[in-house]
């Protein structure tokens, strides 16, 4: 019998305890650093666990210890200070009465996103390395055999931590890049999985790029992903997933790119495992892209399309998983496919639209259809 792997896409409920450290550490305020490691170390361990028990294959250390999933590259690098502006997505602004919700629900975080203001260096790379010995501790604890860890791309610091020092946007995404490379190869040489997050590809359509033509974009997304392949030149692409999404918010969405359109700069990344968006209303249609432009996916390439949502608290049944998962394994073999999530859980320390407890009762679905889609192979 065939065996579909599961896995998601990294970001997972962090606990209070967890939250009012990183908190604590993104306000300057005073806290514990021993106390914060151990903190840090106990709560990897336990998402491990939660993983394995769900019967995840390839888990992650949850972004246990990063304030969120782009922005942490502020305080491990030089370069940053001030404020960047925010600019919320092209959708919610046709729809006002229902940004002002979301922010009253806290659902438009307002942590600390500062500018580009100077040369971008690595500070060195001991909170990563704190970060990867703690998920392979919790692996070691729990039988967990393969894992991830996430990094941000270069385009998705570009989209958050806005330039205000080189003197074009290419500039700063080689000064990225450059940067990024060591972050990059210290968790390929360790053992795990690299994944890039890869929103810019997307999300920065109707984010930042609202104002240009599908066409202008795509050229934009193009030099994205020149400047992440430039970073990952040497690494082996089989030990790289990237992950693109539309942004991993409940929202009218009506303003995201088409998967069709961004489909070709998606396949030029050197990384094999690409992670996408196929569960949510607005995006689950679109899994037709891949089976009709089948030609056009790369032999080694491994599709992990997200069988569940990460922004509704509907658990997925188990036979609707199966059923999206054969969509995918119909167009390029069971050898070729793992189940993923549409985005991770926990983009933000302290905030998610799914309840923590359901959060694993998705990935268990996830688990369950996987399993289910496996003996009908």
């Amino acid at each position: 019998m065939a065996h579909i792997k599961t896995t998601h896409v990294g970001s997972l409920p962090r606990t209070q305890n967890v939250v009012d450290f990183i908190f604590a550490r993104e306000k300057g305020e005073l806290y514990d650093p021993a106390a914060f490691d151990v903190a840090m170390a106990s709560a990897a361990s336990e998402t491990v666990r939660r993983q394995v028990e769900a019967g995840i294959d390839v888990v992650s250390d949850g972004e246990t210890s990063k304030i969120s999933y782009a922005t942490y590259v502020k305080d491990r690098y030089t370069g940053f200070d001030g404020d960047s502006p925010r600019n919320a997505p092209a959708d919610l602004k046709l729809y006002p009465s229902f940004l002002e919700r979301l922010k009253d629900d806290g659902g438009t975080p307002t942590y600390a996103r500062p500018m580009c203001v100077g040369e971008v260096k690595s500070k060195g790379q001991g909170e990563l390395e704190a970060d990867i010995a703690n998920l392979k501790a919790g692996m070691a604890a729990h039988g967990a055999t393969e894992a991830f860890m996430n990094a941000a791309s270069p385009g998705v610091i570009s989209l958050f931590l806005q330039n205000d020092f080189y003197p074009t946007r290419d500039a700063y995404l080689a000064a990225l890049a450059d940067a990024m490379r060591d972050e990059y190869r210290t968790i390929v040489d360790s053992g795990l999985m690299l994944q890039l997050d890869c929103p810019d590809l997307a999300l920065s359509r109707h984010m930042l790029f609202a104002d240009l033509s599908d066409a202008e974009f795509v050229k934009i997304a193009d030099s994205h992903v020149e400047a992440m392949n430039h970073a990952l030149d040497g690494i082996d692409p089989s030990r790289v997933r990237v992950h693109i999404c539309w942004g991993n918010y409940e929202g009218p969405h009506v303003c995201d790119i088409d998967m069709d359109t961004v489909f070709p700069t998606l396949m030029k990344v050197d990384a094999n495992q690409v992670l996408f968006e196929t569960s949510n209303p607005r995006h689950a249609h679109e899994w037709t892209v891949f089976r009709d432009r089948k030609a056009e996916i790369p032999d080694d390439k491994i599709l992990v399309p997200g069988v569940i949502d990460s922004t509704t608290n509907f658990v997925e049944h188990p036979e609707v998983v199966a059923q999206r998962i054969e969509r995918f394994t119909d167009i390029v073999g069971a050898d070729r496919v793992i189940a993923g999530s549409d985005c991770g859980f926990g983009t933000f320390a302290g905030f998610g639209a799914v309840d923590p407890e359901i959060a694993y009762a998705k990935l268990a679905a996830l688990s369950e259809g996987a399993a289910r889609a496996s003996e009908r192979l």
